[in-house]
């Protein structure tokens, strides 16, 4: 493309998984100093952010969040996951204590200045599909109604189902089924699509951008290993040019390509599309974020 891709796009980073460290809630000293790193770098117009446990640290980043003039995102995904919450859990009081770590985390994306949120389904279980789907639906709609009274936008992440996370949302026509029907109850939900998760979900960027479309508001880009007993396998999202890693500069092309084909390039309202990139063990979290804009970079100069 020889136009400039923030033309089209809104180009952002997911601050916790570039800093794994800072999830760990006990300890976020280092939070502060990383998410200034991100907001520093004119590269990135949009971050995706999670829970600050510390009242004061989460006030001198609200600050922060406040001078930045970037687009903010708040992701709910590892306060379920480090909790082991399941938002279509079968048990009604399991199901309302994921429900309740979802509502929480809105008020305080409202506070940080988020325009959206993002959460997963919980497991995916054949036997009771059909019941943890009414569940999920329920979840859904409630944290949707919630969410609109804060003017905020909730998307729920596609995962694999059979994989690594295995959760109910889950393949792209089950997602599009769901998506669907959530929206004729709310209208400030859609589905987030992740490059990374589609050789997970056995789906080609085509085939899950073109039956997910009329519901996906958000996107992320980055790697996986499916090969099995390999390095880093399973939804660890490493580095491109990770060793037995799926995607890269074509993969990411690709991506782009479909995304451009069924008219996701918004000149007037750009979509988010972060990185979801992750250090692997004792790997520097700049150079992964350099990696990730040299990949894009490329990738778009080819599209």
């Amino acid at each position: 493309m020889k136009e400039s891709i923030y033309r089209y796009l809104k180009v952002g980073l997911i601050h916790f998984m570039a800093y794994p460290k800072t999830t760990n809630f006990d300890k976020q000293e280092s939070l502060v100093e990383s998410i200034k790193k991100v907001l520093v770098d004119d590269y990135f117009n949009a971050m995706e952010i999670t829970h600050i446990e510390d009242d004061d640290i989460r006030k001198k980043v609200k600050s922060l969040l406040e001078q930045s003039h970037m687009t903010i995102a708040y992701g709910v995904q590892p306060r379920l996951l480090g909790a082991k919450l399941n938002p279509n859990h079968l048990d009604e009081e399991e199901r309302k204590k994921a429900e309740k770590i979802i509502l929480e985390s809105i008020d305080e994306a409202e506070y940080l200045g988020a325009k959206s949120i993002s959460f997963l389904a919980g497991k995916y279980d054949e036997t009771n599909k059909d019941k943890a789907y009414e569940q999920l639906l329920k979840t859904t709609k409630n944290v949707c109604e919630y969410a609109k009274t804060k003017d905020i936008n909730v998307s729920l992440e596609v995962f694999d189902y059979d994989f690594d996370k295995k959760v109910l949302i889950g393949p792209a026509t089950y997602a599009a089924k769901f998506a669907g029907e959530v929206r004729q109850y709310v209208n400030n939900f859609g589905l987030l699509v992740d490059l990374s998760h589609l050789p997970q979900t056995h789906e080609s960027s085509k085939f899950a951008i073109q039956t997910l479309k009329p519901y996906i508001i958000h996107f992320h880009i980055g790697n996986c290993v499916i090969k099995d007993s390999a390095t880093a396998c399973g939804d660890i999202h490493p580095r491109f040019g990770f060793p037995n890693g799926v995607n890269d500069i074509n993969e990411v092309k690709e991506f782009l390509k479909v995304m451009k084909e069924e008219g996701f390039f918004e000149e007037e309202n750009p979509y988010v599309m972060s990185f979801e990139v992750k250090p692997w063990e004792d790997e520097d979290s700049e150079i992964i974020i350099a990696n990730a804009k040299r990949t894009l970079n490329r990738a778009w100069a080819l599209l």
